[in-house]
């Protein structure tokens, strides 16, 4: 894949100056921001480390923790030059906001959607993942699967930047988790497909695959209807020099720029979220296994739903029990392949999770050699009552799929929960990243794609189809690209106003759509074997 030469005019009036050097002011804030936030990272974790108690940990994993926090958080600093140029691409090229301001400014709301980031993008990224590495992330296997989908994803998105393509980091990512799951499978004389939930996986894919379509499809509409309903051709022409654009359509471009960069912060910050708190579980559990900060009211709430769903699901089976039923559930999640055996060792492990938590009063008090047994049991309850709502095999009452659906609900606030740290240095990560290195993909949305000039309305159209797609998929818990969802959606502007579209470009953005996922798989992958050799 080669870089496209421009066929707009390097001496055009109305191109943006791109090459402006940043001030003195903006150098000491991104320093400023940045040491403040390591120190803050560094702050907290040990804080937490501390008031855990969890004095057994050794050196080697505290080395490990901290070269495998850094490469997450390196992995959403790459992602925030690496995506978000794409969000002020449009208020550069309309002259709606200078570029280095427009930098910072998306900068900040990038920080304010992490910190105000559902959370649920982040879990729905770790349950990709093969069970039995999430259940021992804290073994030299699991450390080899972290670090090989991170340097995988940072390699690839690193090198589509050098050649100024818009790929897209969420592909990237899918694309290495699947790689570790097919070769964890593998290794241990598997099919390589059975290492993937590929209904969660199928799912991902089909809103990765859409996002660019409607991207496309909605912003030539929108650009259309604009046509058709406001009769300004000013709109619809080539900026004049760098004059602003009215006061209401400069308005419209700055919100959307906005909101695009919120969004994108809300959806792709979570994904380095949800790794980071694998990190932490698998090094130190007594600290970040269980939910601490659930009050100790709740734990009688509880024990009391953990022990009617068990009467559910009890009197929804007659088999027996097997002899390990953790071992039962492990097989049934990692394979999808319902069993008789499956709901009475469903029963038996919701039953052991509450007495557990009963025995204990709070987590707490859960010693530190049970924190991790006990937060392993109840992900894989977690797991198979996702499983067991989907599937047909077995037919639960009312009363049994309320129970389920609340003890479900109990057990993920105890282990689904995400630190204001983490979302702060992820937040900080992701927004200094729009601050360097933005320029490439810029000139490639706004030079690159189209035969001509972006005008207001397209840069309008195509930003506000990015901010509501990727909204709404934040609210769904849905990973997208905002790099294909934004440039998909300047494409479809460009052709609804039959401006002519630059193949080469398209071309060049196809083949990186195409090659990212098989890229990834091939690289982490690969990366895995070699980190399982060497750890």
């Amino acid at each position: 894949m080669n870089t496209v030469t421009s066929v707009l005019p390097a001496s055009s009036a109305s191109r943006p100056q791109l090459d402006k050097k940043s001030g003195l002011v903006t150098t000491c804030i991104f320093f400023g921001l940045l040491v403040s936030g390591l120190l803050f990272t560094g702050y907290s974790l040990v804080s937490d480390i501390s008031k855990a108690g969890d004095t057994a940990i050794t050196w080697l994993p505290y080395i490990l923790l901290v070269v495998a926090l850094l490469t997450a958080l390196g992995f959403e600093f790459v992602n925030g030059f690496h995506d978000t140029a794409n969000a002020v691409a449009t208020v550069i090229y309309t002259h709606s906001l200078p570029p280095n301001f427009a930098v910072l400014w998306s900068g900040l709301f990038n920080f304010l959607g992490v910190l105000f980031s559902s959370g649920a993008v982040a879990f729905g990224i770790i349950s990709l993942l093969p069970v039995e590495l999430i259940l021992q992330v804290g073994s030299s296997a699991g450390f080899a699967m972290v670090f090989a989908l991170l340097i995988a994803a940072i390699m690839w998105n690193l090198g589509t930047w050098w050649l100024g393509l818009p790929a897209s980091s969420s592909h990237t990512l899918i694309g290495s988790i699947v790689g570790v799951g097919i070769a964890n499978a593998l290794m241990h004389g598997r099919n390589g497909t059975s290492g993937i939930d590929w209904a969660q996986a199928t799912k991902v894919g089909y809103s990765l695959l859409l996002s660019p379509l409607i991207g496309f499809g909605c912003a030539a509409l929108l650009l259309l209807t604009l046509r058709a309903l406001v009769k300004n051709r000013e709109l619809y022409e080539e900026p004049k020099g760098t004059t602003p654009p009215p006061w209401w359509i400069r308005g419209l471009l700055i919100l959307t720029c906005t909101g695009v960069s919120f969004a994108h912060g809300s959806n792709d910050g979570q994904k380095g979220m949800g790794l980071i708190m694998l990190i932490l579980v698998g090094t130190v559990p007594m600290a970040y296994a269980l939910n601490r900060a659930m009050p100790v009211d709740n734990m009688t709430q509880f024990v009391a739903v953990s022990k009617v769903t068990q009467e559910a699901l009890s009197k929804a089976t007659q088999a027996a029990a097997p002899a390990n039923p953790l071992a039962t559930l492990s097989d049934y999640v990692r394979t999808k392949e319902y069993k008789a055996d499956v709901v009475p060792a469903l029963a038996s492990v919701v039953g052991g999770i509450g007495q557990q938590v009963k025995q204990y009063g709070s987590f707490d008090h859960v010693p530190m050699e049970a924190v991790a047994n006990v937060r392993n049991d109840m992900y894989l309850a977690s797991e198979a009552i996702r499983f067991l709502e989907k599937s047909d095999a077995v037919k639960f009452d009312a009363d049994a799929k309320a129970n389920l659906k609340a003890f479900k609900k109990e057990i993920d606030e105890s282990t689904k929960f995400i630190p204001l740290w983490v979302k702060v240095a992820v937040a900080i990560a992701l927004g200094l990243g729009t601050m360097v290195g933005w320029k490439r993909i810029v000139v490639t949305v706004g030079e690159k794609i189209g035969k001509s000039h972006l005008t207001y309305a397209q840069g309008a159209s195509a930003e506000l189809v990015a901010m509501v797609t990727i909204g709404a998929a934040d609210i769904f818990g849905l990973p997208v690209s905002t790099t294909h969802v934004l440039s998909s959606g300047v494409a479809g502007t460009m052709a609804a106003n039959q401006s002519g579209l630059q193949w080469a470009t398209i071309r060049n953005l196809l083949m990186a759509w195409v090659l990212t996922m098989p890229a990834a798989i091939l690289l982490s992958g690969s990366l895995y074997w070699l980190f399982t050799k060497l750890f």
